[in-house]
């Protein structure tokens, strides 16, 4: 592979044992899992390909719930993709459909299933942050979402009631004068619906947390393995070929979401458009400066642009803000990505205009054609799991824990989600000819609607 940033529709090789990317993660994690590569021929029961959260949390209640035989391969380290890159949002949510849309889609009964289900993905990342004693910088719970302009905060009233009534919710209406005095002096902060059992969290600390509990469990985790090609065995099982050695399974796990190579699995590769996302953190506010901006919280935060602004205050009193990047991972590392977040960030906050970005990198998140993900068998002993659509944190250690019920045959619940494949998107080869016109429009959109 070439210098540049990895890019799933590009590359068919993810490479082997690649270090961490050089966030403001990988500088504040203590220890690595201690995990070696595969060297030799073997046999396993089941084979998760991808050590991010998805596959960790699969392998985990493999070994430990159904004393199953696990291994895990990947590529370089656990946590190397998104789940060691993202902003440690642990959000009640996946996919891009608010429960309002899942009503009108599906049906309100239905609507309340995936509010459970989301409400049990939270509990489930609490569980393992407590079961496995992870040291994750988890910060005090809060999520705001917050209205970039006047006319859609004039919604929010009716949003909270929605919630309140027809899911026993109690997310909180907050007035911009309320944003303003309780939370943050954001100029373009209209309003705000507050959720109070999401959290952040360190997320490459977390991933590693995981990895260390799966391996505590049983399971088998090898980095520095990437799976250069698989296939069947007469007998229904598979056999998957490494850099170094052959292992052959009975089941296995797709559990690569977005950093899915080009060519690896093709009803995966044509379901899911890989979308860059760039996160910038910044110098430490100085105490002036977090008297000015009001930042004396660490709540999450997410805005209401068609391309989305989100940010957080970290321990250190540094800002993380991200958003979109460049749609090609050739262009990743270009200056301009890591300017424009911090103007926007200047932009909502003009008060700290002297601060300057210490780090900055990006990770791709898989979006779905219908703007959800899917957990499935996908054919008889091959099953996946993605399409989070950048907000799957708590619901990838949830999705693990649904893949290893659906090996063992167990239902999942009743939710489209569970109940097929991912949908592959039209005329894939233009995916990003249409992600770019997207981007045209939700700036358009963002700026003049």
């Amino acid at each position: 592979m070439s210098n540049t940033m990895y890019d799933p529709l590009v590359n068919n090789d993810i490479g082997c044992n690649a270090t961490y990317p050089n966030s403001y993660w990988a500088q504040h994690v203590d220890t690595q899992p201690d995990t070696v590569t595969l060297q030799q021929d073997i046999t396993t029961d089941v084979v998760v390909v991808g050590g991010g959260y998805t596959g960790l949390s699969c392998a985990y209640q493999l070994a430990q719930r159904f004393n199953r035989e696990v291994t895990v391969l990947e590529a370089n380290r656990a946590g190397w993709g998104c789940s060691g890159r993202n902003a440690g949002f642990v959000l009640r949510g996946t996919g891009r459909l608010s429960l309002a849309q899942l009503s009108q889609k599906f049906g309100l009964d239905i609507a309340r299933v995936f509010h459970q289900e989301y409400s049990d993905a939270i509990t489930q990342v609490r569980q393992m942050i407590a079961e496995g004693n992870i040291n994750c910088d988890a910060q005090t719970p809060g999520y705001l979402k917050v209205a970039h302009k006047a006319s859609l905060a004039a919604d929010f009233p009716a949003q909270v009631e929605f919630l309140q009534r027809q899911f026993g919710y109690k997310a909180e209406y907050l007035s911009a004068a309320e944003v303003k005095s309780d939370y943050m002096h954001n100029t373009q902060a209209h309003g705000a619906i507050r959720f109070a059992d999401c959290f952040g969290v360190n997320p490459l600390a977390l991933a590693q947390g995981y990895a260390a509990m799966a391996q505590r469990s049983g399971a088998r985790l090898y980095s520095g393995s990437p799976v250069t090609k698989w296939q069947r065995n007469t007998d229904g099982g598979f056999v998957l070929q490494t850099p170094q050695a052959r292992v052959h399974c009975k089941q296995l796990v797709f559990a690569t979401n977005g950093y899915t190579p080009k060519g690896f699995y093709p009803p995966l590769n044509r379901a899911c458009l890989p979308v860059l996302s760039s996160i910038i953190v910044t110098s430490p506010l100085s105490e002036q400066q977090l008297q000015q901006s009001g930042l004396h919280h660490n709540q999450i935060v997410m805005d209401t642009r068609a391309l989305k602004y989100y940010y957080r205050k970290l321990p250190d009193n540094r800002i993380l803000f991200g958003g979109r990047s460049a749609v090609y991972g050739k262009d990743a590392e270009k200056a301009v990505y890591p300017a424009r977040l911090l103007s926007a960030l200047k932009n909502c906050f003009p008060m700290l205009d002297d601060l300057r970005c210490d780090y900055h990198w990006s990770g791709w998140v898989a979006v779905s054609y219908d703007d959800l993900p899917r957990v499935c068998e996908a054919e008889s002993g091959l099953f996946y799991a993605g399409g989070y659509c950048g907000s799957g944190l708590s619901f990838s250690t949830l999705a693990g824990v649904r893949l290893a019920e659906l090996t063992m045959g167990l239902a999942l619940p009743d939710l489209p989600i569970y109940q097929g494949t991912l949908a592959p998107f039209p005329l894939p080869a233009f995916r990003r000819l249409g992600q770019q016109g997207y981007y045209q429009w939700g700036r358009f959109k963002d700026r003049f609607l």
